[in-house]
């Protein structure tokens, strides 16, 4: 009897109920975020193979490069092309005949 009161008491406590486990949350938290976070400076730590860094080095890209690239392209003539949705036919919709597209993959 004694229990069963006790029980019924610490149901109705507010602090218990609410409060332990918020609290537990945030310390819970704390610690995986913390491991989280370590992951994050352990990998900066592994050393890269020297030949892969010979290679990554070598195929460098600069912003610079690529707009040297697309600068002579003309995009003056680009024709906007919706894609086909799940339920309509992507040829026709496209323009293409799909009876050429058959006797080309035959």
């Amino acid at each position: 009897m004694l229990t069963h009161a006790v029980t019924r008491a610490l149901r109705k406590n507010k602090t218990l109920r609410y409060g332990v486990p918020m609290l537990l949350l945030v310390v819970g938290g704390s610690f995986g975020l913390r491991e989280f976070s370590q992951i994050r400076y352990d990998a900066v730590k592994i050393k890269i193979d020297p030949e892969l860094e010979k290679k990554l080095k070598m195929n460098q890209v600069s912003l610079e490069s690529e707009y040297e690239k697309i600068k002579e392209s003309a995009f003056d003539d680009w024709k906007n092309i919706r894609g086909p949705r799940p339920w309509e036919d992507p040829d026709l919709l496209q323009g293409r005949n799909p009876e050429t597209l058959k006797t080309k993959t035959a």
